[in-house]
């Protein structure tokens, strides 16, 4: 961007990659899949315009055609050795897929949709070996999990039947034809909402990132991290938690951010102090920060949009407080650490933050005009193909970031790979919405939850909340196997009906679903944020995960506020100003106990015993349920975990050695 920037390229951004790396294709394959992608990134870009007259589905059968085929060639196997460049296997399941993909339109698309409920045999064989390739494609780029959990629900659609009749999970049970029509022929299964969101609002945000990124975006948010804290002790991490924020509008994928950002600042925290797995707990928690904030969100995001049939703008809404929140708690960890650990400060660049912003600050422009579209009424697909043709003309304002047509053709196909991975976890989450769509499992399962909670008390509230800690629970374990995306939709399915029969609002189930899948990335045994952290700072990985989580600990509590109190919706900016104004104070102060709880160290006062942190982490959840009594009984503890602290400070103080004056001899006169 010119001689008067930070002298550190950061890596380049990685797009959703959370689980398995792409292979690096090189000659003539690489060229063949980059063109295949740009030409799904112009069938994309064509559609927000000049939608097809056959309608969406027939939209996605072709897009599903143009990307399927892409993943048996830019992902290995992962069975034995693999290799670089695509094999004959690889080859013959692109083309399989192809094929496959392509049959419900080339033998007349109407004729096909006719038969629904009714396919012929030919049909059967072509959708079960579109139903194997989406897996296998699953399986690629996420591992075993999500393919073993979709057998898993095929296998209860299929023998359902001979459960016990009287059990409440029993169905009738379902043939095999039945099941690859509900998949194959219908807008419940491949072709249903995940792969439609994926297809219309994901593949552009990636895209969008891609142009961001070439554009030199990414390392102008580095840079003005490191030049806007570069004279305090806290720079270091400061750094950290900004470059995450930032440079996750351009990625929105949470190990990929963690990652990118490490490889920047690492060095920077080592010179500062930091342990490695304080270091990698801190980056991971701020590059999962950005599956959860505005403008981009994560994938799940725009599904909750479309289950809940809100404008993507309104879901940024709800993110805003919770995400002050989260990076409230991590800024206020690292101030702590920085006490704590004895960090100290760095030498930085001269560069000025007020003088990148007048030179690149214009990489700014672009996310804010996503925002000002939307919220002047422009659909969301709309908005962002605006905001990357903007971003693509003020690259030519630094010549070495111009997008060139040769550059144009990289971001788009870019951004194509990217999403390759959310299309095989879209598809394959087809699988789990038809069948429990076809069998009614999701409420079936809901009932469980509620019936188990209301076997212990039968108070209302208290079943809510023992639902909600299940519920908690049950989607911290899902996240442990699947990732973001598979985790929210199939915790919607299960979970929301939960919810919503015990009377919380639409808007608090779908966000309390979504932040728990998020958080998963930073949940330990399988944190994969955590983990692509610590192989930067080269700290042990399981340590680096419990300090991410608590970096990431109020996010986790924050959600449980939405759901379990009356006032909770006015964390996500739903009610009138001033209950907004007052709940989000009151959070904040219990985002500050929780911070005090965990990290050990009372700002202002010095280190907290084991008394000042059970009074602060009880300050912290009382505070947290938003009602009068308990925001003042919340404060009485935050106050006492105070004076606790300083009366533990007084005591430890050492003693004040008096000693005589040098010129007046001891024992003799003055």
């Amino acid at each position: 961007m010119g001689d008067d920037r930070y002298p550190v390229d950061p890596p380049a951004v990685h797009y959703d990659e959370e689980e398995r790396p792409a292979r690096k294709l090189p000659g003539r394959v690489g060229v063949f899949v980059s063109v295949v992608a740009f030409a799904v990134a112009l069938l994309v870009l064509w559609q927000v315009f000049r939608p097809l007259a056959q309608g969406s589905q027939y939209y996605l059968i072709i897009f599903l055609a143009g990307t399927l085929p892409l993943v048996f060639l830019a992902y290995k196997s992962g069975l034995g050795k693999g290799r670089e460049t695509p094999g004959v296997t690889d080859w013959i399941l692109a083309g399989a897929a192809l094929v496959v993909c392509l049959y419900p339109i080339a033998g007349g698309y109407d004729d096909f949709l006719n038969r629904q409920g009714l396919l012929e045999p030919v049909d059967v064989v072509f959708g079960a070996v579109l139903l194997v390739l989406v897996i296998e494609a699953c399986r690629r780029t996420t591992g075993w999990a999500l393919p073993v959990v979709c057998l898993a629900f095929l296998a209860y659609g299929y023998y359902g039947g001979l459960l016990p009749q009287t059990w409440p999970i029993a169905h009738a049970g379902l043939d095999f034809a039945q099941i690859v029509d509900a998949l194959y022929n219908s807008g419940s299964g491949f072709y249903g909402t995940p792969l439609d969101v994926a297809a219309t609002y994901i593949v552009l945000f990636t895209i969008y990132g891609a142009v961001l990124d070439l554009s030199g975006a990414s390392r102008f948010f580095v840079d003005l991290s490191v030049a806007a804290f570069r004279r305090s002790r806290s720079a270091a991490g400061r750094t950290a938690v900004a470059a995450g924020f930032l440079l996750g509008t351009v990625s929105g994928s949470g190990t990929a951010t963690a990652v990118s950002v490490g490889a920047v600042t690492w060095p920077m925290l080592r010179r500062a102090g930091y342990p490695p797995e304080q270091a990698g707990g801190m980056l991971a928690a701020a590059g999962v920060g950005a599956i959860l904030s505005p403008p981009t969100l994560g994938a799940a995001a725009f599904i909750v949009a479309e289950y809940l049939n809100v404008s993507y703008l309104t879901v940024l809404g709800w993110a805003m407080i919770p995400t002050v929140l989260y990076y409230l708690g991590i800024l206020l960890a690292v101030e702590i650490d920085v006490r704590r650990y004895g960090v100290r400060a760095v030498d930085a660049p001269p560069t000025s933050a007020w003088r990148l912003l007048t030179r690149f600050g214009y990489h700014f422009s672009s996310l804010i005009v996503i925002v000002v579209l939307l919220a002047l009424g422009t659909s969301a697909t709309r908005s962002v193909v605006y905001a990357t043709i903007l971003a693509g003309a003020l690259s030519f304002l630094d010549r070495r970031h111009r997008l060139t047509p040769p550059r144009i053709f990289t971001a788009l196909s870019a951004g194509v790979r990217g999403v390759l991975p959310v299309v095989a976890v879209c598809a394959a989450a087809g699988v789990i919405t038809a069948t429990t769509t076809k069998t009614g499992l999701g409420a079936q399962l809901a009932s469980l939850l509620v019936n188990g909670a209301r076997a212990i008390t039968d108070e209302p509230r208290a079943v809510l909340a023992l639902t909600v800690v299940l519920a908690a629970f049950a989607l911290a374990l899902l996240g442990l196997a699947v990732p973001v995306t598979a985790s929210f939709i199939i915790g919607w399915v299960i979970i929301g009906p939960a919810l919503l029969g015990l009377g919380v609002p639409a808007p608090a189930a779908a966000m309390f679903v979504f932040y728990y899948s998020v958080l998963s990335e930073v949940t330990p045994p399988t944190a994969l944020a955590a983990v692509g952290a610590s192989a930067i700072t080269g700290g042990r990985a399981v340590a680096t995960m419990w300090q991410a989580l608590k970096y990431a600990l109020p996010a986790f509590l924050a959600p449980i506020a939405f759901v379990l109190t009356a006032n909770g919706e006015y964390l996500l900016a739903r009610g009138p100003f001033l209950g907004i104004l007052w709940t989000t104070v009151v959070a904040g102060l219990a985002v500050f106990g929780l911070a005090v709880a965990t990290g050990a160290w009372l700002p202002g006062v010095g280190p907290a015993g084991p008394a000042t942190r059970v009074l602060a982490a009880a300050a912290g959840l009382l505070l947290l349920y938003l009602d009068p009594v308990a925001i003042v009984a919340g404060l009485a503890a935050l106050l006492a975990a105070a004076g606790v602290a300083a009366l533990e400070k007084r005591r430890h103080r050492p003693p004040v050695e008096i000693r005589p004056c040098p010129t007046t001899p001891p024992g003799g006169d003055a």
